[in-house]
């Protein structure tokens, strides 16, 4: 991976490229929570290149994307006409104007997350809903790298999010990471109630193909911890945000 590559991996995450069961699974998650709110207006907030924003399209009656990055923006608007390249914290769309917003992964990585929270809540319609995924701080690795000496290192990096706050920060300054506390008090004294809170376990698709049998039994066994107390070590929160 070039530098440069590195630097935007850093500064904005790597969105999804290819479809497999980890983005089937979050889909259907995402569709359960709307209902039929899917039918209407949707906006994904940090659409990547669309992969997700491609598939909400053929169930709803109209939906954008709105990504900060111009080239992935780009990307998006070859399969998706409703692109807008903008920054989360200054949606450039008027309010209540939104069924359903999707922020996947999202918000550990723009300026202003608080910010970003109110502009969504802002345009959604009153009984619109939010679906959120955000990092875990309790995920044993920092899945987004870490910055070492200077230098940015790509890729999961273990016990980094145990570390005292202003430890790990030094070390992961690009990407925020959530408790369940933290995330709650991005949305204090806005006017939403909360329908689901829960942490999920990842996919690892990545670890089947290498491994099928071994990964097959680890994606199982992780995501049947999902219903146990040990789902605090989960990889991210999963929120669904009503607007009163």
């Amino acid at each position: 991976m070039l530098d440069r590559d590195l630097d935007k991996a850093a500064l904005r995450g790597e969105p999804s490229y290819v479809w497999r069961r980890g983005q089937e699974r979050r889909l259907q998650m995402i569709l359960d929570a709307a209902g039929d709110r899917l039918k209407g207006i949707v906006l994904e907030n940090g659409c990547g290149v669309g992969i997700y924003l491609t598939r909400l399209a053929t169930s709803s009656s109209k939906a954008i994307g709105l990504e900060y990055d111009f080239s992935r923006a780009q990307e998006a608007h070859l399969n998706n006409q409703l692109v807008v390249n903008a920054a989360g914290e200054y949606l450039p769309l008027p309010s209540g104007s939104f069924d359903l917003i999707l922020s996947h992964e999202v918000l550990e990585h723009v300026q202003n997350d608080r910010a970003c929270v109110e502009e969504m809540v802002r345009v959604m319609r009153p009984g619109g809903r939010m679906v959120v995924f955000v990092p875990n701080r309790g995920y044993p690795f920092e899945t987004h790298g870490i910055y070492w000496r200077g230098r940015y290192h790509f890729g999961n990096i273990p016990l980094i999010n145990y570390l005292p706050s202003n430890m790990r920060d030094r070390l992961a300054p690009h990407v925020r990471i959530y408790s369940a506390r933290q995330l709650e008090k991005l949305f204090s004294g806005l006017p939403v109630k909360f329908l689901q809170r829960r942490i999920i376990f990842g996919a690892y698709d990545n670890i089947i193909v290498r491994w099928p049998r071994f990964g097959r039994w680890m994606r199982r066994f992780l995501q049947g911890m999902e219903n146990t107390p040990a789902r605090v070590l989960g990889l991210s929160h999963f929120w669904v945000v009503e607007k009163t």
